[in-house]
C-alpha cells in the first residue's frame, strides 16, 4: 500500500531527464514543500549537467534507484531523458511518485510493472505557477488522499468507468510495443502534450489506431495541448481532429480537461478506478490511497 504523506517526512527530488536550467523557480517550487512542513533531499539536483541532461544515464538511474523508499519522488521537470533510465529496468517499489511531461515514460512504467503511487500532476520547477486550487489538491491528494472531480468539454456522450491512465501523448505512443506501456483494456485514458503540431497529433492518433491501443478502452480524455489557451482556431482545429480519428469507436470523450502545460495542471493518480461522464463533462476518481 501507498502511505500518505505526513509533516516532517522527507522526500526525494530528482531530476531523471533534462538539466535544471530554472534555478529560481526551482527554488520557488522547493519552498513551497517546506511550507507544508516537508524536508527535502534536493540530491545536487541543481549542480548535476552532463551534455542536455542532470548526469550521465548511470547516475540518474542510480539516484532513481536509491530512491525508491522515499515517501513521495518528486521530479525537478520534463524535457528529455527519463526513458532513457528505463533502459536499465528500474526495481519499482510501491510508493508515491509525482510528474508529468517527459517523466510519463517513468510514471506508466511504474504502473506497467504492476506497483502503484505513479501520480501525473506538477514538478517541482512549475508548483509556483500554479493556482491555489490545484496545489489544494495536491496537497490534499499527497497528504489526505482525495481528489475533488474536475471536468471538461464532452465530445461524445455516455459513462466510462475504470482504472484511469494519464500521459503525456507523444511519451506514451513512444514507449507501444515495450514493457514500460500499460494494458489499456478496459481503463480511461487520458492525454496531454505541449505545442505539437496538428499533423503530428494526427500522425500518433493514427499510429494508436494501427497498434489496436484504443480499440478496447472504456473511455478517453484531452487535457491541454497548447500554452496558449487563447488559440480558439488551434483548439478549434485539435478538437476536429480527435472527432475525426475516434469517430467509429462508441466510448466516451471529454476535452479541455486542465491537465498537462498550464497552469492549473490538475493531479491525476493512475491506477486507480474513475469514472468519465460524457453527458455532463465531469471526470471523477474514486479515494485513490
Amino acid at each position: 500500500m501507498v502511505s500518505l504523506l505526513q509533516k516532517g517526512d522527507l522526500i526525494d527530488v530528482l531530476a531523471p531527464g533534462s538539466f535544471i536550467d530554472e534555478e529560481e523557480n526551482f527554488q520557488k517550487g522547493i519552498e513551497i514543500l517546506k511550507n507544508w512542513g516537508l524536508k527535502i533531499n534536493e540530491n545536487n539536483s541543481l549542480s548535476k549537467k552532463f551534455g542536455y541532461f542532470a548526469g550521465d544515464d548511470s547516475s540518474r538511474f542510480e539516484e532513481l534507484e536509491k530512491a525508491q523508499n522515499s515517501k513521495l519522488i518528486i521530479f525537478a521537470k520534463g524535457g528529455w531523458g527519463s526513458a532513457r533510465v528505463l533502459e536499465k529496468e528500474p526495481s519499482w517499489q510501491h510508493g508515491l511518485m509525482l510528474g508529468f511531461s517527459d517523466t510519463c515514460s517513468l510514471l506508466l512504467s511504474k504502473y506497467s510493472h504492476g506497483f502503484i503511487g505513479s501520480i501525473h500532476g506538477p514538478m517541482v520547477t512549475g508548483l509556483f505557477k500554479e493556482p491555489e486550487w490545484s496545489l489544494e489538491r495536491l496537497r490534499n491528494l499527497l497528504f489526505e488522499g482525495y481528489v475533488e472531480d474536475i471536468r471538461g468539454i464532452p465530445l461524445r456522450g455516455g459513462k466510462a468507468k475504470g482504472e484511469i491512465i494519464v500521459s503525456n501523448l507523444t511519451i506514451a505512443t513512444f514507449l507501444i510495443g515495450t514493457p514500460h506501456f500499460p494494458d489499456c483494456k478496459g481503463k480511461i485514458i487520458i492525454f496531454e502534450d505541449i505545442n505539437e503540431d496538428i499533423y503530428k497529433i494526427d500522425r500518433m492518433l493514427t499510429y494508436l489506431r494501427m497498434t489496436k491501443t484504443l480499440t478496447e478502452i472504456a473511455g478517453i480524455g484531452f487535457g491541454s495541448f497548447s500554452n496558449d489557451s487563447c488559440d480558439l482556431e488551434w483548439k478549434d482545429l485539435l478538437k476536429n481532429c480527435i472527432i475525426e480519428r475516434l469517430k467509429e469507436f462508441d466510448f466516451p470523450i471529454l476535452f479541455d480537461l486542465p491537465i498537462g502545460h498550464i497552469s492549473g495542471n490538475a493531479c491525476i493518480p493512475l491506477g486507480y478506478y474513475a469514472t468519465l461522464n460524457g453527458d455532463d463533462g465531469i471526470l471523477s476518481i474514486d479515494t485513490p490511497f
